[in-house]
Order: C-alpha cells, then structure tokens, then sequence
C-alpha cells in the first residue's frame, strides 16, 4: 500500500499490475460504447457548490466530505436530489454559512432549490447521509452523519422536516462521522440505524505531512481509530444505543462507505464496512440483532495479496447474475478498486484482475460506485468515482492528477468487464475531484441516470442517453407488516434464462444514499415471467407474465405467494 505521505513511491509489484491492467485496457475491440453519458449540470438549475470548510491549515477531515442522497421526498413519484455539504472550520471565515442543500425534481431535467421550505439545511459538517422511513407513516426520512452532531430529520408527509434528533436520542456524540444506513436487523417491522464513525480527530490532534517541500493532509494511521455505533427503534419515536449489546462496537476501525445486505442469503441483514487502510468488517448477523465480524474468514477483510487497502466505498450487487450479491470497494492510489465475487457459502473472492474490474482505477484515489445497468442489456456495469486526496499532488507526483476523470466500466456479460470511459459521452470527460456518487432514473425515461458530489465544485448531473433499444422493469416495494420501504427485502425477476437479483438498501456507495427503487435491465426480452419479493420479516409474493417497461409498485401481502 502506498503511504499517503509518499504517495510517488510505488512498489515494483504494483507497477506490475499497473502494466497489466494496462494491456488489459489496450487489448479492448474497438467500436461504438452502447453506453452514452450527458454531461447537462449547466442546465439543470442546480447552483449547488461544496465546500470542505478548508483554510490552508490541512485538517484531516477535509478530503473526506461528502456523500448525496437520491430519494423521492415530496412522494410525488420522481427522485429528488440531497447534498451534504462542509462547513467551516477553525480559522475559516465565511459571509454566510455553507448548508446541505435539497433539490426538488420538477421533471425534464429541471431542478429547484427547496432547502428552506423543507428545513433541512444542517449546516453541520456533512459526510454520510441515509434515507428511511424510520416512523413507518409513510414517507422518507434523514439521517446526516456529521462531524460533531448528527441529525435525525423527521418528514411530517407534507415535504417538510423537523430536526427530532433530540428526542430520538441519535445524536452520536461529538464524533467524525462516515456512512450511514437504515437497517431492520431483527426484522420486527420498524428501521434500525447503523451510524459508522471514522476515527478519533479533533484540531489538537491534527498532523500535517510532508512530501519534500509540499505540505500534505496525513493518513488514517495518524489518528486512534474508533467503533462503530448501532441503534435499535424502540418504536415509539425512540432509539437505544446497542452497539455493546450487538457485538458491533468489539472492533474498532476506520469506517467510510457502508452498505446493509444479505450477503449470505439467510433471511437477514449484515453490515458491511470499508475500513481505510485496516482490514474491512463483515457483521453477520445471527437473525436476532447480534452480529459477529467475519470479514477475515469471509475474504474481504484484506485484497488478493494480503494488503489492507485504503478503502473508500462499497457498491453491493449482483454482477455476474448468479443469484448472490457481490461486493466492489474503491480505494487509495496505487491500489486497484476492488471487486469479491460472493461465492455463495459465506466466502468472497477477489476477481478484480480476472475480471478486468479495476481497470482505470490504479492511479487515482476512488471513491463513490455503484453496480448500474446504464445500457438495460440485464447485466450491471461499474461507475467509479475518482479524485486525489492530495490537492497539490501534480507539484510532486507525476503519475496521478488532484482533478481526474471517472471511471465507467462496462460488463460484457462474461465475467469481465470493459473501461469505456472515454467512449461513453462528454459526461466521463469531466475532469473534477469526485466524492459521493448516486444513481436512479431521474427523468423517468427507463435507463438509470448518475449524480456525482465534487470537492470544492459544483456536482456532475450525467442524463443517460443511451440508445433506447432494450427493456427494463423498475420496482417499487412498500411494506405492511414490515418496514415501509420495504429496506432488506431481495427481489428476483426471472426471464426466460435470464435471473436477477437485488435487495432494497439504505444508504451504500460512499457515504450516499441512492436506488430504493430497483432497477432491471431486460435486453431484448419483452415479458418478465416471474417477479418474486421475499420481505425482511419472511413473508413473500409473487407477480407472474408482468409487462416491461414499466414502474411496478408492490404491495407486501398483495398476491400471497410463495416463491
């Protein structure tokens, strides 16, 4: 692993990989990319521009923000856009101070700024967000991971919030946040929360490196690192803290991205969590709520070589449409983002170089990802979104750039996949320092759209103009018995010989929060056989000869089927 103090010294090994990748990349056919990414920012409305609260001083934290948040909160059927935003630290002057900033989508690509009629403006520290109905009454909630307090926002299902962090007892304390998710961990119906918490900073602490003559923001490894936190809904309004009580709060790491998935396919929901520069956690749970961390005898804890790597984001998903949900993390310079292939009894494998999946990535910093189908061909590609640490690393290392481009990598359906990143449209032609990345249909139009969070600029809003010659089938789950969202259900579309998979999640990728509606890529195929959901709490339905192309709203108990 590159220090992040040195970041011009790679190891021979890496530069191995490096040229293999390479090769890899150049050994690609030539021809027309089926994906096409609009980059239409300018358009939009939106006048959003983060802040790292930065003033020359290099404190630790300010690389680190922020994730967005993706979610429908007006209910009025499209998906509206959050942004977490800095705030300013010490020694920093500002004439007005920095907020998170909400985004109502009017349709056709038109945004308006609704952040203060809806009150939910924190101007906190931002870095992870999550979106749930915690309450059960029907429309979405916010959760903000901060450094210092968190917030717990509660939607009264008029599109205006209240901060109930108080009363809920969430807060977390005066801690450097990560991500965050709503999770049902002992499938009683009502959201549970698991808060990730980074490490142990505070402006005494701070250490600022060296690399020659530059001064450098130092690494994780400076810093104490921390546990975790989970709460459990006590369902009346309430949380209590249980991280002692889950087996969550024995490990102490440095958590970024986090993502709550079945990854076992036993009924329940794990926590999964990139750790910077220490191992990775896997919490599996028992089923009750009592988790034990596996991630060393599962074979996520460290990459193929035996290296903990920098790990940023986790994207969750089934990418090769063999019934089970893998796993990709991004990371640090000099290390391949990497993909683990769940090989279906408890154990991932590291298939990055087999598979091509890091391709692209080896020297930039990377940070949010998602598993999308951008072209509905019914297999996912990789999104990736790359920015350096380092703002002043091209006056010291000429193999990387502070602002890069992202990295799209497109799945052959093979087992492999392809970097068309520079084949796919102007909108991986950007050049920023990217963040958080999310993804959902935001016109309505049936291919999955992407909204990338840029340090210290304006966002990326990419329109998906990918030509419309295949099907899809988008999927919109609401419980009963269960929790509204219907967050930790597994959905199976079957298709001919064609099976996919997903679950509905809270919060994923790095530190964001995107994809309550599930989206299916169908190719050519004009009639879905089978649509199975099996709930959290158990229970299943089932949906057959259901028509493409289409919003498929499910009711849980609406059919009483059984898979």
């Amino acid at each position: 692993m590159i220090a992040r103090d040195s970041d011009s010294s790679l190891r021979p090994i890496q530069f191995a990989i490096a040229a293999t990748m390479c090769l890899w990349a150049a050994s690609i056919a030539p021809g027309q990319c089926s994906i096409r990414l609009k980059d239409v920012t300018r358009t939009t409305g939106i006048t959003f521009k983060h802040t790292d609260g930065g003033c020359g001083k290099r404190y630790f934290l300010e690389p680190m923000s922020a994730g967005l948040a993706l979610f429908d909160y007006d209910l009025d059927g499209d998906t509206d856009i959050y942004f977490l935003n800095g705030a300013p630290l010490k020694g920093t002057k500002t004439a007005a101070a920095p907020r998170n900033t909400l985004y109502r989508n009017d349709g056709g690509f038109k945004f308006t700024d609704v952040t203060k009629q809806t009150g939910v403006g924190d101007t906190g520290y931002g870095l992870g967000v999550a979106v749930g109905d915690y309450d059960n009454d029907g429309d979405p909630d916010i959760y903000v991971n901060n450094y210092g307090r968190n917030v717990l926002y509660q939607n009264n299902g008029r599109g205006v919030f209240a901060d109930v962090t108080k009363s809920a007892g969430v807060g977390n304390g005066d801690k450097l946040g990560a991500g965050a998710n709503f999770i049902d961990i002992d499938k009683d119906g009502d959201l549970d929360l698991f808060v990730a918490n980074y490490l142990k900073w505070s402006y005494k602490t701070n250490v600022v490196r060296k690399n020659g003559i530059h001064d450098t923001y130092s690494g994780p490894r400076d810093y104490p690192r921390t546990a975790n936190t989970l709460y459990r809904n006590n369902g009346d309004g309430t949380f209590t803290d249980i991280s002692v009580a889950s087996g969550v709060a024995k490990c102490a790491g440095t958590a970024m991205g986090t993502v709550c998935a079945d990854y076992d396919n036993d009924g329940d929901t794990d926590i999964i969590v990139a750790n910077d520069e220490w191992g990775n956690f896997l919490f599996r749970n028992d089923g009750t709520g009592k988790f034990s961390e596996v991630a060393l005898a599962g074979g996520i804890a460290y990459e193929l070589g035996g290296d903990a790597q920098s790990s940023m984001g986790v994207a969750c998903g089934d990418y090769n449409n063999d019934g089970w949900l893998d796993l990709q993390m991004t990371s640090y310079q000099g290390e391949l983002a990497t993909l683990y292939k769940n090989l279906g009894n408890g154990l991932f494998d590291d298939v990055t170089r087999i598979t091509r999946a890091g391709t692209g990535t080896f020297p930039h910093v990377t940070w949010g990802n998602g598993f999308v189908d951008f072209d509905n061909d019914g297999d996912r590609d990789l999104f990736i979104a790359c920015g350096h640490v380092q703002d002043n690393v091209d006056k010291f290392d000429d193999t990387t750039t502070y602002l890069t481009q992202n990295v799209l990598l497109m799945n052959t359906g093979k087992g492999k996949f392809v970097n068309v990143s520079d084949k796919c449209g102007d909108g991986l032609a950007v050049k920023l320092s990217s963040r958080g990345a999310a993804f959902d249909d935001l016109d309505g139009d049936g291919d999955i759209d992407a909204v990338i969070l840029n340090s210290r600029r304006e966002p990326t809003i990419l329109r998906n103009d990918s030509p419309a010659k295949n099907h899809w089938l988008q999927i919109r789950l609401r419980g009963v018995k269960t929790n509204r969202d219907g967050v930790g259900a597994r959905v199976k579309v079957v298709s001919g010989k064609l099976t996919q998979i997903d679950e509905v999640h809270s919060g994923r990728g790095y530190q964001s929060h995107y994809g309550m509606r599930l989206h299916f890529g169908l190719g050519k195929i004009d009639r879905v056989d089978r649509v199975e959901v099996r709930w959290i709490g158990g229970g299943a339905d089932v949906l057959k000869n259901v028509r493409v192309d289409q919003i498929l709203k499910i009711t849980e108990g609406s059919t009483q089927g059984k898979p």
